[in-house]
């Protein structure tokens, strides 16, 4: 197995992109990525695009084909293939790309993320995500991820007491921070007492507790190691990838407090890079709902399970804090394109790592971690990155 670098990052804004269609957005952020690595499209041996439901967004398929054609790489009749896992399709395309990178088979991968969620009301925007949850035995009730969700945070603030000011303190650190981001989708500032008296969705979760619908696209630049100093001298290693499933329905699973998909994929990330928990100097999480940073960063290590909400309480979570998590301002703030988020977060981490994170960057950080779930955990994928 060789060892693989990221040596190009490229990301669109992010929010409702009215006057952007797919293409463009793929296509930008793809240049971006390309330019940034400093390669040719010559060079380039594969595409892998991660990408949720663009059958049922903007009423197309055949994503691979699609996005190579219109970053004119099909000349080169090179092979594209789309990845799907719910949300974490980004996330999954990448380690599709790795993996093919790591096991010899392409030097120069190109890899991308996007969706268009906003050509679609939002009624709609929320029954195409529900197909990432169990279509018999929550679907078809009328269960919405936000109430899925809700059902988590329930059963949390009652096994460990965490209460509903720390599920608001998630959304106002990832608001903050996304002030900074010049990407994001929402640059405003908000307080609890904004998120509790906020209107409701599913209780005890209300509309500043969910991220948003987004458009967006990122991509990345992926080559061996070895082969990496001759584009950069800031070279940022996978020194991890994970991958876990779990069940699809909640009712499926031991504790809807854990996430094993997130405890597995991490435990062989982990392992690859051979680090600790402690080791990462920042992060960022899938916090499509407030709840579930918070339990991403028990289910990663960061925190003993059931101090999650307490870690956010007392800054641990903050960008001065002992492990900053979401600098970007995460799924809540910087927006939740749902294809293009895993392969955003890996592009945060690479900018920090880098040292290129401008006013939101982390001071030294060196270790970083992207963790991208689909539906409600049933699927995971956890990459640590490295400054070289």
């Amino acid at each position: 197995m060789r060892e693989v670098a990221i040596i190009g990052v490229g990301l669109t804004k992010f929010g409702e992109l009215w006057d952007k269609s797919f293409r463009q957005l793929i296509t930008e952020a793809g240049t971006k990525a390309i330019l940034d690595a400093g390669i040719r499209g010559s060079e380039i041996d594969a595409l892998y695009v991660g990408s949720m439901s663009p059958g049922r967004f903007i009423g197309q398929e055949h994503v691979g084909a699609l996005v190579a054609d219109s970053s004119g790489l099909t000349v080169m009749h090179i092979p594209a293939t789309r990845i799907e896992s719910a949300c974490a399709s980004g996330g999954m395309a990448l380690r599709h790309a790795y993996i093919a990178v790591a096991a010899g088979i392409h030097d120069i991968v190109i890899v991308g993320g996007v969706e268009k969620m906003t050509d679609v009301v939002g009624s709609e925007a929320t029954n195409i995500l529900a197909m990432a949850a169990d279509q018999e035995w929550e679907a078809f009730f009328g269960v919405t991820f936000p109430a899925l969700y809700a059902m988590i945070a329930r059963r949390h603030m009652y096994e460990y007491g965490t209460t509903r000011e720390q599920l608001a303190m998630v959304a106002v650190k990832n608001h903050e921070n996304a002030l900074l981001n010049p990407n994001a989708q929402f640059h405003r500032k908000i307080t609890v007492e904004d998120v509790i008296n906020s209107p409701p969705v599913a209780t005890p979760l209300n509309l500043l507790d969910c991220s948003p619908i987004s458009d967006g696209a990122a991509a990345l630049v992926l080559c061996p190691l070895e082969k990496a100093k001759e584009y950069t001298d800031k070279i940022v290693k996978i020194a991890g990838s994970g991958q876990a499933t779990d069940s699809l329905a909640l009712h499926g699973r031991e504790d809807i407090c854990t996430f094993m998909s997130t405890v597995r994929a991490s435990r062989e990330a982990y392992k690859q890079a051979g680090i600790q928990p402690k080791d990462v100097d920042v992060a960022e999480v899938h916090d499509c709902f407030t709840i579930a940073e918070i339990l991403a960063i028990e289910d990663l290590g960061f925190v003993k399970k059931g101090e999650g909400g307490k870690a956010v309480e007392e800054g641990l979570t903050a960008r001065d804090g002992e492990i900053p998590v979401n600098p970007s301002g995460g799924l809540k703030a910087k927006g939740h394109p749902v294809g293009a988020t895993g392969v955003a977060q890996v592009a945060e981490i690479v900018l920090q790592l880098r040292g290129e994170a401008e006013k939101r960057q982390i001071p030294d950080a060196r270790i970083g971690l992207a963790h991208n779930i689909g539906g409600s955990g049933a699927s995971c994928t956890v990459h640590i990155l490295e400054a070289v």
